[in-house]
């Protein structure tokens, strides 16, 4: 049996990022799926993305369940025979 496991990655997602103007803002979208603005203000540009979300350096980061496979060494154990 192969057990699957979820991990939470940080991934770039900033090339799928697409930016449409508004008054005094910038509407962010991945996919047709708002995920947040950039409010232009006098004191700087302010992000304000949803939950899972972040911004850094001029990148976009998403945090993801992804799926990985456990360690080899622990998925050929024979629990019933007391090996692994």
């Amino acid at each position: 049996m192969l057990a699957l496991v979820l991990e939470k990655k940080r991934l770039d997602v900033t090339d799928r990022i697409v930016g449409k103007l508004s008054e005094n803002q910038m509407n962010l979208y991945e996919e047709d799926n708002l995920i947040g603005r950039i409010v232009f203000t006098n004191q700087g540009n302010q992000y304000e993305l949803k939950e899972g979300f972040e911004q850094d350096e001029n990148k976009i980061y998403k945090y993801a369940d992804v799926t990985t496979e456990p360690d080899q060494k622990y998925v050929d154990c024979d629990a019933e025979n007391g090996w692994c």
